[in-house]
């Protein structure tokens, strides 16, 4: 192929890649909606479906794909289904924690939480990977620390909601990458490996009567059904992204869902915005311009080197 046919491959990869991103994080930050409308449920058992559902929506990707011997390879190693299984207790628990806030009227530290995350990941890559983060990096942190702390202080505690969305997914993303399989194989391994106790715990809630599953109102009957969907058509797509995107656009791309998820938190949810939020708020897009600048000159710096 010429340099020219290959610009232009290149060029048509990195805009489906925008397009796949940019489906999953729109798709992220409506998911509120749906968390609002199943907040009556229990989160556990909103989890469980989550997890249910998203198999058979997730196999028929990879066979598609052609991708199913991956899967077969998987389960036969010892290693992979150890770290498969904890990348699943990770993603789960932070499943649990967003259904749950979202459904008690803390959707705004949802928003926090993911604005967090980036920044964490960089605090992560420093303790474990040796990774030595740039001044830039250390004053972002440094600022969302802060935050953290005006949140504290209004509150009278963490913001544990936000901590634990942002410490789970952040541990989350760690671990993915030591899986030698793709990200839609991975989810799929992962979703394998809850499906039984998870389709356990709805049979026992049914056996109880205490399930919302072909018990209660078609409405919930429905929202439960589609649960698959609404977890991993945006991860699927996502993964597809940041397949074919640099990690730049990503690194920028992730703070759309975040505010717009922010957005509908205080102009349709109408949480409580008190100032102190809106200093904490303040500060993590500070922290948040520091980190995306430094990235943006790192990568200008490599290129003219």
């Amino acid at each position: 192929m010429t340099t020219q046919s290959l610009d232009a491959a290149a060029g048509d990869d990195a805009r489906r890649g925008f397009l796949f991103a940019l489906s999953a994080y729109l798709l992220w930050s409506i998911m509120p909606f749906y968390m609002k409308a199943v907040g009556h449920i229990p989160a556990a058992e909103v989890v469980a479906h989550r997890i249910v559902w998203s198999v058979p929506i997730a196999g028929v990707v990879l066979y598609l794909l052609g991708r199913t011997a991956d899967i077969k390879l998987a389960l036969r190693s010892p290693r992979m289904l150890a770290m498969g299984s904890l990348t699943a207790a990770l993603i789960s628990f932070n499943w649990g924690i967003y259904v749950w806030a979202i459904g008690n009227g803390r959707t705004l530290e949802t928003a926090l939480g993911y604005y967090i995350n980036p920044l964490f990941s960089i605090f992560l890559a420093a303790v474990l990977l040796g990774e030595k983060p740039s001044k830039p990096q250390m004053v972002a942190i440094g600022l969302a620390v802060l935050a953290v702390v005006v949140l504290t202080w209004e509150t009278g505690g963490l913001p544990w909601v936000s901590l634990a969305l942002a410490i789970s997914w952040g541990f989350y993303a760690l671990f993915k990458k030591t899986l030698p399989i793709g990200p839609a194989q991975g989810f799929f391994l992962e979703v394998l490996l809850l499906a039984l106790p998870a389709l356990g715990y709805i049979i026992y809630l049914h056996v109880r009567g205490e399930g919302h599953f072909g018990t209660s109102t078609a409405t919930d009957f429905w929202l439960l059904l589609v649960a698959g969907f609404v977890t991993a058509v945006p991860l699927i797509l996502y993964a597809n992204g940041a397949k074919l995107l640099k990690l730049s656009t990503i690194g920028i791309m992730q703070y759309i869902a975040p505010t717009i998820v922010f957005l509908i938190a205080v102009f349709i949810f109408r949480e409580p915005f008190t100032h102190e939020t809106a200093v904490a708020f303040l500060l993590i897009w500070l922290a948040l311009a520091i980190y995306s600048g430094s990235m943006f000159l790192d990568r200008k710096d490599t290129k003219q080197g």
